[in-house]
């Protein structure tokens, strides 16, 4: 999986420092064809993927929640919407995000702390009961067992009678930047990409509205790297996908206009900006001289934006919401279709309901009140952010080099070679913070003493009492020689290396749980020991 884009690039120029106090028309006097403006929504699309932006449309505001069972989480989703949200956006509990049941004997004490607890169709239909999912956009942030969680989706839109095509969302569904930082693997690499690549497929054929993967830099940035390597890890990624699904026989433009990306927004406001804009440059140009493409909408490439949950603190976590809101800003000022505001709290605990409340109104403000709307792309032309701009695409250019110099993405992740880079770049960081070249505050510097004066959101241990009693209760009741048949098909077609989403959505109906379907496919495609330690 090569990730060679073969086009003009912009060259890298010096930093500003003491001698070069401001930034001038000569910084960014080598703008060329390729890499010039144009036009807001016209190729290489640097000012952004639509002619108007947000002057007709908002940006999607969209709140991560989910805690405790589906039903708790369902009132969560209820409220949000009622309080102006436009889509939904899932967080999923540990055991969940690792393909384990809440009854696994490693699943307890994590059942619905840090998500929703989600091992069945009978629990994906609480969490969206009363719930049109023909009529809200929903994004699940699950990676490793994310077929078997768009199956469960796909059934209780079909018990709905919301035709397929009617669904709209987002699969986050990207397992190589588990193997580069978030660790949230079952499978080996290959098989793990394979399984993509079969969402990928089933959606192109009957989900046209919805995004089968959501290509992520924000777990590679959350872990440690630098703005440059979440920029080239997450493309080259996206790459690595587009190039299996070619493989696999997949026209580049029945795919590529359904994959999103997912960018986390940092302090450092100007860069985040440049980062956004270098992202959808990089991107148009590799769709159009790579892959060929011909459609423009495969050439656009559409981003979710979250702020940065590294930065925030607990100590004096109000000031959370001061950081989120800088933040908020840069994603759109750097053309984001799509953004999620963390809460104040989230250091402490998940988000309580006046938190998530206050990191909506963020958002709103910032689109009601700001006017940052009403121009396209205000920031354009700046002699600084187009400095940037080509200075970051000139590191991820770079970064795509040494990728293709040990034989691709895959190959890469085999040397170990982005969890290296990420410790690197994280040392590096506190290295500066220890030597006071960065600040915190209210950590390194402006501190009080005290503990913080917020409420906290409790999960009581009755919420996994509950959940893990009603999934029992359900193994226990199912027909048995339906669920025993749906797993052996399961196993089959694994084994045969066909398109498993058909077999997945049969085994969600005969109340197959996650975690049976993730030790069916186990015994397929084995398990993934880490890989070396760099």
């Amino acid at each position: 999986m090569s990730v060679k884009p073969r086009m003009n690039r912009p060259k890298p120029s010096a930093t500003a420092d003491a001698d070069q106090p401001f930034v001038g028309p000569d910084d960014v006097s080598a703008l060329n064809p390729e890499t010039a403006l144009g036009e807001p929504g016209s190729f290489p699309y640097t000012r952004g993927v639509h002619r108007t932006m947000y002057r007709e449309r908002l940006w999607t505001m969209r709140q991560f929640a989910g805690f405790g069972t589906a039903t708790n989480t369902n009132g969560r989703f209820k409220y949000l919407l009622e309080h102006g949200q436009t889509g939904l956006s899932t967080a999923f509990d540990l055991p969940t995000l690792m393909g384990r049941d809440s009854d696994d004997p490693l699943s307890l004490g994590e059942v619905g702390k840090c998500g929703v607890a989600v091992s069945s169709l009978a629990d994906m239909r609480l969490l969206f009961d009363g719930i049109d999912l023909g009529a809200v956009s929903t994004s699940m942030t699950i990676n490793a067992p994310a077929a078997i969680l768009l199956a469960f989706y796909i059934c209780v839109a079909q018990e709905q009678g919301v035709p397929l095509e009617n669904l709209r969302g987002t699969l986050q569904n990207d397992i190589l930047k588990e193997f580069h930082a978030q660790n949230e693997y079952v499978f080996p690499p290959q098989p793990s990409v394979k399984l993509v690549v079969d969402t990928i497929e089933y959606g192109t054929q009957h989900m046209p509205q919805w995004n089968t993967v959501s290509i992520s830099g924000y777990h590679i940035r959350e872990a440690g790297s630098s703005a440059a390597e979440e920029l080239a890890f997450t493309l080259a990624d996206g790459m690595a996908y587009v190039q299996a699904s070619i493989e696999r026989g997949l026209d580049v433009d029945a795919i590529a206009a359904r994959l999103s990306f997912f960018f986390d927004v940092h302090n450092d406001f100007f860069e985040e900006i440049a980062k956004l804009r270098a992202a959808r440059r990089i991107w148009a140009h590799v769709m159009r001289d790579r892959f060929h493409a011909r459609d423009e909408r495969s050439m656009k490439l559409r981003m979710h934006c979250q702020t940065a949950g590294v930065t925030l603190t607990e100590q004096q976590p109000m000031n959370n919401l001061i950081r989120v809101a800088y933040q908020a800003m840069a994603a759109v000022l750097g053309g984001t279709q799509s953004l999620h505001t963390n809460s104040m709290d989230e250091t402490l605990a998940l988000p309580t309901e006046r938190a998530a409340k206050l990191a909506l109104r963020t958002q709103q403000i910032l689109a009601h009140e700001t006017s940052v709307t009403q121009s396209v792309d205000p920031l354009a032309g700046s002699y600084f952010i187009e400095k940037l701009t080509n200075e970051i695409e000139a590191k991820a250019h770079a970064i795509f080099d040494q990728i293709d110099a040990m034989g691709g993405v895959l190959k890469a992740v085999d040397r170990g070679y982005f969890r290296r880079c990420i410790a690197e770049s994280a040392q590096a960081e506190q290295k500066k913070l220890d030597a006071g070249e960065h600040k915190i505050v209210g950590v390194t510097d402006f501190v009080e003493d005290g503990p913080p004066d917020i409420d906290i959101l409790q999960i009581a241990q009755g919420v996994e009492d509950e959940q893990v009693a009603r999934l029992k209760k359900l193994k226990a009741s199912r027909d048995q020689a339906k669920h025993r048949s749906a797993l052996d098909r399961l196993r089959d077609d694994a084994r045969d290396n066909v398109n498993l989403m058909p077999a997945l959505i049969n085994a969600a109906q005969a109340d197959a749980t996650v975690g049976e379907m993730m030790e069916t496919m186990k015994d397929v495609f084995g398990a993934y020991d880490g890989g070396p330690e760099w």
